[in-house]
């Protein structure tokens, strides 16, 4: 990829996957991705990175509530129980891509991108993230400001900064 076509956001975002790729390779780990409001755009950066295929192992993209169920084992209880966009249901995503997957580091997304969708409880901008690294799950939520591509753009690079963040702090295998 040529660094001098990118955007800003764009050369962010690849130097974050270079980081990521070069720690994954180290410690010989895969990743798997779970998205919903980005709609497979995580897998879509970390892929720009030519080579990905020895360290990427797969994306799920599960927009509906049967997608999540059907693909990662979500149950639809849990769903039903705390909205898709949920601190519980990104959880059950991670862990549903690392039990579908060969991959040991998933990181899932779940959220409100807009313009609509919202509510008082979880408005515009409302996103969990699930982090699922050699074993070790975490969440974590926040809410980005703009439009509905302003969203999806912030939840791209919080998704791949947090698992830098994760996957740095691991112990190796």
């Amino acid at each position: 990829m040529n660094r001098k076509l990118l955007s800003e956001e764009e050369l962010e975002n690849f130097v974050l996957v270079e980081q990521i790729a070069d720690f994954l390779l180290k410690k010989k780990w895969m990743l798997s991705t779970a998205e919903s409001c980005t709609g497979g755009l995580i897998s879509a950066a970390c892929t720009d990175l030519a080579g990905s295929s020895t360290w990427f192992e797969r994306g799920f993209v599960t927009y509906s509530n049967q997608a999540k169920s059907d693909m990662l084992g979500v149950a639809a209880a849990l769903i039903t129980a705390h909205g898709a966009v949920s601190e519980e249901v990104a959880r059950a995503m991670a862990q549903g891509a690392i039990t579908h997957s060969k991959a040991r580091v998933a990181v899932a997304v779940t959220g409100v991108a807009g313009p609509s969708g919202g509510s008082k409880d979880k408005p515009v901008g409302t996103v969990w993230f699930g982090f699922m690294v050699d074993g070790q799950l975490s969440s974590e939520l926040k809410h980005f400001d703009g439009d509905r591509a302003a969203v999806r753009a912030a939840t791209v690079r919080h998704a791949l900064a947090g698992l830098l963040v994760r996957i740095k702090a691991a112990p190796a295998a």
